[in-house]
């Protein structure tokens, strides 16, 4: 009796060893890489999307967000990083992939969007371009969120735009360093790993970027004062290799699409709260965090004035999607 039951108990254990190497098969491990840390919205908001994405599919496919650069992937990388299935998935700044898709610099000119609300109204004619570029590069976008109110973090207030002359910025791509140039400064482009060391050191004097960036840094370590400038806006794109999506089951795929669409407009809220928080942080900090005086803000346009129409020459396919948007809003 004991032998036949060690023979059955054998042969149902053969007989489940296939089923339960399907099952294991059929889960999907994707890594998903991005540079910001563990505390930073976007890494949070990914964790989630990771979390509901698993909850969706049963477990059949799981993300492992990887943050702080874990993966040395650094953030100009991370798009073709993507696109050669380096990573399968990556939370993408999209003003640092201009060197591989110009127009993804387009919410980089300067004082060309003032709120979210005037972004939704861009995003209306530039995410089915985001989305060509995206699939040129093989991957798939799954959701946006934009980063929050843009500031200049400087080590000492000014008192007039002159104030800026020679002073070494940080921006994050090649727009914003520009801008900087533009209003006399000194605008140097630079991936957010360097940008702590380089304060540092003093290689810069200060930070074009979020205040929940200012936060992620511990900028009031080495800076006084952050200028709520709001002068360009920027936007993580969460995209997947779409080789990847594809061997992934067309259920998993319909319940991965549906999640982002739902989960998307909650990170956008995520967004505008952080930067209530960030500032929060910032002045129990002993930073200054001011608005940028109406006379020195206007001279600020002035002086930028000329970029949007030099992006429109090195970009033409911005021109429609631009012209567009400013005629929604009435500034045509």
């Amino acid at each position: 009796m004991t032998t036949r039951r060690i023979l059955m108990t054998a042969a149902l254990g053969t007989l489940a060893a296939p089923a339960l190497i399907r099952s294991a098969r059929a889960a999907t491990q994707l890594d998903l890489a991005t540079v910001w840390p563990d505390g930073n919205f976007h890494t949070q908001n990914a964790k989630r999307f990771a979390a509901e994405v698993a909850k969706a599919t049963g477990n059949e496919v799981q993300i492992t967000v990887h943050s702080g650069g874990a993966l040395g992937f650094k953030g100009p990388e991370l798009l073709r990083s993507v696109r050669d299935g380096l990573v399968p998935m990556a939370d993408v700044l999209n003003n640092q992939q201009i060197g591989d898709a110009p127009i993804m610099g387009i919410e980089s000119i300067p004082f060309l969007i003032g709120s979210f609300d005037e972004l939704k109204v861009l995003d209306k004619y530039l995410l089915p371009e985001y989305e060509r570029v995206v699939k040129a590069n093989n991957q798939k976008m799954l959701y946006t969120v934009p980063w929050p109110t843009q500031y200049m973090h400087l080590k000492s207030p000014i008192a007039s735009i002159d104030g800026l002359r020679g002073v070494r910025i940080r921006a994050s791509d090649k727009g914003v360093a520009d801008m900087c140039t533009a209003l006399g400064a000194a605008g140097t482009m630079m991936p957010w790993g360097e940008v702590v060391p380089a304060l540092a050191s003093g290689r810069i004097d200060g930070v074009c970027t979020s205040a929940t960036s200012g936060v992620d840094g511990r900028f009031w370590e080495f800076m006084k004062v952050a200028y709520r400038t709001n002068h360009t806006f920027s936007s993580q794109l969460v995209t997947i290799n779409l080789d990847t999506w594809n061997d992934l089951s067309a259920a998993n795929r319909e319940k991965i699409e549906t999640l982002a669409k739902t989960l998307q407009p909650e990170f956008w809220d995520v967004a505008a709260k952080d930067d209530t928080t960030s500032v929060q942080r910032l002045t129990k900090e002993g930073m200054q965090v001011v608005d940028v005086d109406p006379a020195m803000l206007a001279e600020m346009r002035k002086r930028t004035a000329f970029m949007k129409d030099d992006f429109i020459k090195r970009v033409p396919s911005a021109k429609p999607i631009i012209e567009a948007y400013l005629a929604e809003l009435g500034r045509a």
